[in-house]
């Protein structure tokens, strides 16, 4: 029960605040409204000082008393005299209603000297802890604090619906040099959509911008940020941790399904994308039943365009609202982790999109991208490119490096386009760049970015992997960075792909004059910390599905398929194949449709699936096939110049005591019995896999109950056996355990 209601300033308000101030608070001009607003001390009076647009009276609730306060000429201010320093409410009414709330600038800032600091000198490694919009309690009051870094900005607002997207009502702090600003609005909480209204330099007015370190946003096409509760941490994950580290290093089976969220499999006939909360069981369950070791997702990052299926990330920080909640996606990594799966997320620091909403001129100057175009724009995506030299801006990439590993539990980042980062020429004409500070064509500032994001994320979360898609000869992209490499775990094998795809789209009555194409690879093949990749990008744009890129009609077309794949998955390097060529999809891959899961209607579709499938469960179960992938001591060729016959076998080494398999492959349609291939022991040896098997779909030609290996020396052997290799096949042998006596 309020004691009275008192008159608020006895020197009246007009007194209280100047009026130059007074219209420049009304009037969104003001850029410090932290020194107007708010209660003061003024001697020893209290002046409050309140911006209430649209009210009529404005009262202050202090200690069960009721202040009234005096309007001011401007519009909106109004003042008075408190009686103490101590917290208040505000009470405000007009003709229509009457409501009560807690003024935001009675709060003092949330940000500490320590965050200061670090933000101000670019090294505070979690940046999404102190920037963004995060729920929170001040001083009992519940509310949402906004941080935002825009240090050219003559003044920044939060605006939303709370506010009736007026920018003049919610001004925010500066502070000092840091270039960030903030402010904590009590009553705000997880759902409520906002975006910064930023005047630049001389009083330009910016196009709203979305949060760049937002966890939330609203559905394309709308282009707001939503406040976003981080998932809690203590997922549920199993013993996958504490397992992670020996499942992802360079001598484990690492095999990867990379899918596209979207498109893996839609709901409601075709209509709607799984949520994260379906694709946990659906996705989940089918690549761990399908025996891969990793999920790897194209770009979950909030970005506007489907078309570029996340290529063109505008939310950094925000896991995009098309399938889910932050939540729901922790809860897909966890259901991942708890069937045996590590979780890799493609992440996206080689460019941004010019969207207004977006990071461009975000303070009105080139802040997170270059000036000069030469530097900073991407012609061939019509993207910018960030100021990697910038201290701020490589710390916001870094950090959010460090955000996904930690917040969701991500077991790993795969860069996108690291050559398009790593040179200034890339895809330039002459006079379109410009050259480093030593004249030449590497990206130095980008080169330090990386090796920095790779020594901070290994250094920080134990038992994470890094995979660069680096598509030149850049020397050292897997190798550590105080051996002056940039420090990546793995690099995707872009020759390998390129090189093999050409030679298996051949006819194989061709192939022999393309022989090394198959060879290549193993020259370097031991350079680098490999992975195969048949990605997404080899089956859209017109390239084709795997299955169409194979020569011949019918069974042949499959059965090239089938070899390949049985090439791919005995080659040294690790595995990732995209989703839907693992049962050999008809169609190109498009991003707005399902996958044609009808396919597996047909035998052969489903003997696709199944090859691949016990081609993880052979790649797992058998360590010479994959415990040094990454060592040259993993790999002895037998015959890598039959090139008339379009033959290829070789040995896969394993840690002293493994078995060696032997690997054989026939590249044409003929079948070759009585071909004399080489083995390391004699004895018994038992053919453990044949891709020309029935029930992938083949004509079961081949050697069922194993071979016997003689001292005939061949292939630079001791012994030899004389084996079948059925058409367009390869054949998988191994020593047979001696017979128990």
């Amino acid at each position: 029960m309020a004691k009275g209601r008192q008159k608020g300033g006895v020197q009246g308000a007009e007194g209280l605040i100047p009026a130059a101030q007074a219209r420049a608070i009304a009037d969104g001009a003001h850029g410090d409204p932290f020194a107007v607003l708010g209660p003061h001390r003024r001697g020893d009076s209290v002046v409050l000082v309140v911006f209430v647009p649209g009210a009529g009276q404005v009262t202050a609730l202090q200690d069960g008393e009721e202040i009234a306060l005096d309007p001011v000429q401007a519009d909106g201010v109004f003042a008075g005299l408190l009686p103490q320093m101590a917290p208040y409410r505000l009470r405000a009414a007009n003709a229509e209603a009457e409501w009560d709330f807690d003024d935001p600038y009675r709060f003092g800032p949330v940000l500490g000297e320590i965050d200061e600091y670090l933000l101000g000198e670019g090294t505070h490694r979690r940046l999404w802890q102190v920037l963004g919009a995060r729920p929170m309690t001040r001083e009992g009051v519940a509310g949402v604090h906004f941080a935002v870094w825009a240090p050219n900005a003559e003044r920044v607002s939060v605006v939303g619906d709370f506010n009736i997207w007026d920018g003049r009502r919610h001004v925010m702090r500066r502070r000092g040099a840091t270039g960030v600003w903030e402010i904590f609005l009590p009553g705000l909480d997880e759902g409520v959509a906002y975006k910064y209204e930023i005047r630049g330099q001389g009083g330009a007015r910016l196009p709203l911008k979305a949060d760049p370190v937002g966890f939330g946003a609203e559905h394309p096409p709308a282009t707001a940020s939503i406040v976003r509760r981080l998932p809690e941490k203590g997922a549920d994950d199993g013993d996958w941790m504490s397992r992670r580290a020996a499942l992802q290093s360079v001598e484990a089976p690492i095999s990867i399904y990379e899918v596209h969220l979207g498109s893996w499999r839609r709901a409601d006939h075709g209509m709607r994308p799984l949520s994260y909360l379906e694709l946990a069981d659906e996705l989940v369950d089918y690549a761990a039943g399908m025996g891969f070791t990793h999920i790897e997702l194209l770009p979950v990052s909030e970005h506007p365009f489907d078309d570029s299926w996340g290529y063109q990330p505008i939310g950094l920080y925000a896991p995009t609202v098309r399938h889910g909640t932050p939540q729901e996606f922790r809860a897909l990594v966890a259901a991942a982790h708890r069937k045996g799966l590590g979780v890799i997320l493609d992440w996206v620091p080689g460019h941004f999109p010019t969207d207004e909403h977006g990071l461009g001129r975000f303070d009105g100057t080139a802040l997170y991208e270059h000036a000069d175009p030469r530097e900073g724009f991407h012609h061939d995506w019509n993207t910018l490119i960030y100021n990697y030299g910038r201290r701020e801006v490589a710390n916001y990439l870094i950090s959010n490096a460090l955000y996904w590993l930690e917040e969701y539990g991500a077991d790993g980042l795969r860069v996108d386009a690291v050559a398009s980062m790593l040179y200034r020429d890339y895809s330039r004409a002459e006079g379109e760049w410009l050259p480093n500070v030593q004249g030449g064509r590497e990206n130095l500032e980008a080169i330090d970015l990386l090796q920095r994001m790779n020594t901070i994320t290994y250094g920080e979360v134990p038992g994470i992997l890094t995979a660069a898609e680096e598509s030149t000869s850049y020397p050292g992209v897997s190798h550590p960075v105080d051996a002056g490499g940039l420090g990546f775990g793995y690099k995707w094998n872009m020759g390998w792909m390129n090189d093999t795809l050409s030679y298996i789209q051949k006819d194989p009555i061709y192939r022999k004059h393309h022989h090394h194409q198959m060879t290549f690879g193993l020259l370097y093949g031991f350079s680098e910390n490999f992975i195969l990749p048949i990605s997404h990008d080899e089956v859209v744009h017109g390239k084709g599905s795997m299955i169409a890129k194979m020569p011949g009609e019918g069974d042949d077309k499959f059965a090239n398929l089938r070899a390949y794949y049985s090439f791919m998955w005995t080659h040294p390097g690790k595995k990732l194949l995209f989703m839907g060529c693992e049962f050999a999809q008809g169609r190109e891959w498009a991003h707005q449709r399902s996958l044609d899961w009808h396919q597996l209607e047909m035998a052969q579709h489903r003997g696709i699936q199944a090859l691949v499938r016990d081609l993880n469960r052979l790649y797992r179960e058998t360590p010479a096939l994959h415990v040094n992938d990454c060592r040259s001591e993993g790999f002895e060729w037998l015959e890598a110049n039959d090139a008339d016959r379009s033959v290829y076998a070789y040995l896969r080494h394993g840690r002293a005591g493994d078995a060696p398999v032997a690997v054989a492959l026939n590249f044409t349609p003929v079948e070759r019995t009585g071909y004399r291939l080489g083995l390391p022991a004699a004895g018994g040896w038992e053919e453990i896999f044949n891709s020309d098997a029935a029930y992938y779909g083949g004509g079961n030609r081949g050697n069922m109950g194993g071979v016997t290996a003689e001292a005939n020396p061949w292939h630079g052997q001791a012994q030899s056996a004389t084996v079948t290799l059925p058409p367009l096949s390869a054949v998988i042998f191994r020593q047979k355990a001696p017979a128990c006596e």
